[in-house]
């Protein structure tokens, strides 16, 4: 994946295309008439403006549907088109909210939700509330009304997400707290992240494991015996990960990765991405010197190609540079944990491409 070779285009979250949605929607229940476009008007004052891809009306309700459209961002939900249905309700009721088809609902406690409710985030929920308030203002209607959130084949763009891992069943989010996708922030990731260990604690995970990747998630689960909400997809961000654990500790974490990636954090890097951060040979010849190389290995180490030919080249000369690195690892991750409430236990598993583990730290506080 990479980056256009141009400015990058900002998107819109799946909370302003439900807002724009939910705007023309409720616009025509009272009036008859779809906006089109509809303006919406988001926390930082931006007024954006969407056509609507699909819109229908009877007598009770009405329908209004936007094309999620992420900008240059690689998001999951690019190109979703996000419904909203809206009928009037009971007098006094407010703004209620539920998950049609492809939207999910919140199973497991430790969201910004109670279990049971929609996974419409409290952001996206305000901006609706007051987008219901502003038209029922303008078009004389009492602002009492349910809206129905669906997302096209949600269910299946779901399985990309992490909500089946967080408890949020049956399809997408709608999330966001600005309203604008920023290109490439990753914003995102790193509030699953969060999320993630809201839930775990909230479920009484005691031991969770921080993993860069599928395979080194599969190879770290299967050593400790760990599933379901103890998993922590942290990828490249491993210094989102700890600062948020060090805020709200869970008593064990296992940090599992590549071994190239594990080096980088071993030297202090907290964001691991090649494009970020990069590996320092000279520091993984000193590395395996510290464990028992000779003066020839490390040098033929500082000239790898790679940090998986270092590994190679110590490998074979039976020397432990992969457990010098996953100690180093799990002594940065220590010290980024330093103040938190409780102790925190680290131990730290590195593996190759194959998924062989190539390294161990044993648990320390």
């Amino acid at each position: 994946m990479t980056r256009p070779d141009r400015p990058l285009r900002r998107g819109w979250t799946t909370g302003t295309c439900a807002t724009a949605a939910t705007t023309a929607a409720y616009q025509a229940l009272l009036t008859g008439e779809f906006p089109d476009p509809v303006t919406v008007y988001l926390p930082g004052g931006q007024t954006p403006a969407f056509a609507l891809a699909v819109e229908e009306r009877d007598a009770d309700a009405a329908m209004a549907g936007v094309v999620k459209d992420a900008g240059d961002d690689p998001d999951a939900t690019h190109g979703a088109l996000i419904r909203a249905t809206v009928r009037h309700a009971a007098a006094g009721s407010g703004v209620t909210f539920r998950a049609g088809p492809g939207v999910g609902t919140v199973t497991l406690p430790g969201l910004p939700l109670p279990v049971g409710e929609p996974a419409v985030n409290p952001v996206p929920r305000m901006l609706m509330r007051e987008a219901v308030a502003r038209v029922a203002g303008a078009y004389g209607g009492t602002g009492d009304v349910t809206v129905e959130l669906s997302v096209d084949d949600g269910e299946r763009i779901a399985e990309q997400t992490w909500n089946p891992r967080l408890g949020i069943l049956g399809g997408l989010s709608i999330l966001g707290t600005t309203g604008i996708v920023i290109p490439y922030s990753c914003s995102a990731w790193i509030d699953s992240i969060r999320r993630g260990i809201d839930v775990a604690a909230a479920t009484g995970e005691t031991h969770v494991l921080g993993a860069t990747g599928t395979t080194s998630e599969r190879v770290g689960a299967e050593v400790h015996k760990l599933s379901g909400t103890a998993l922590l997809d942290m990828g490249d961000f491993a210094g989102a990960l700890l600062k948020y654990l060090r805020r709200h500790p869970i008593p064990r974490l296992t940090i599992a990765g590549g071994f190239a990636k594990l080096s980088k954090l071993a030297d202090g890097h907290l964001d691991l991405h090649s494009g970020r951060s990069q590996v320092n040979l000279d520091n993984l010849a000193e590395r395996a010197a510290a464990v028992g190389a000779g003066a020839e290995l490390a040098a033929d180490i500082r000239a790898a190609n790679t940090a998986l030919h270092a590994l190679q080249l110590a490998r074979a000369a039976d020397v432990p540079l992969g457990d010098a690195v996953a100690e180093a690892a799990r002594d940065a991750a220590r010290d980024l944990l330093r103040g938190s409430e409780i102790p925190i236990t680290v131990d730290v598993i590195a593996i190759d491409r194959g998924g062989t583990i190539v390294g161990r730290a044993e648990p320390a506080a």
